[in-house]
């Protein structure tokens, strides 16, 4: 079963800094979604580089291969989890748009990573 919980701002980049040492070998799925674009998929399964959160510019980056997708002013930030780790991570900017980057297996954390 899967259970969703928001993520406190201050802990985003410490989060985010632990999650990006995990990502190697995962490849994740982008999807915007908003009601001015509709639901899109701008990235399909393309292999992890990294995701990491500047608190300086208010910047979500999600490193892929030979892409790299930003998310400006982040408003909250919410993290789908499933008995064998992290499914999702959701995020909705300041205008409203949901954001939402899979990954195709859980990625299993240390237990200090929130």
């Amino acid at each position: 079963m899967a259970t969703d919980r928001t993520l406190p701002r201050a802990s985003w980049t410490k989060f985010f800094d632990i999650m990006s040492k995990s990502l190697l070998g995962q490849s994740a799925e982008i999807e915007v979604s908003s009601l001015d674009l509709g639901d899109q998929i701008v990235a399909e399964w393309i292999p992890m580089v990294g995701i990491t959160y500047d608190s300086k510019n208010d910047l979500l980056e999600v490193a892929l291969d030979r892409l790299d997708h930003l998310i400006r002013h982040p408003r909250e930030i919410f993290v789908q989890e499933i008995p064998g780790g992290i499914a999702s991570i959701a995020v909705v900017d300041e205008d409203g748009t949901k954001q939402i980057v899979r990954l195709k297996a859980p990625l299993m954390l240390p237990a200090s990573a929130t």
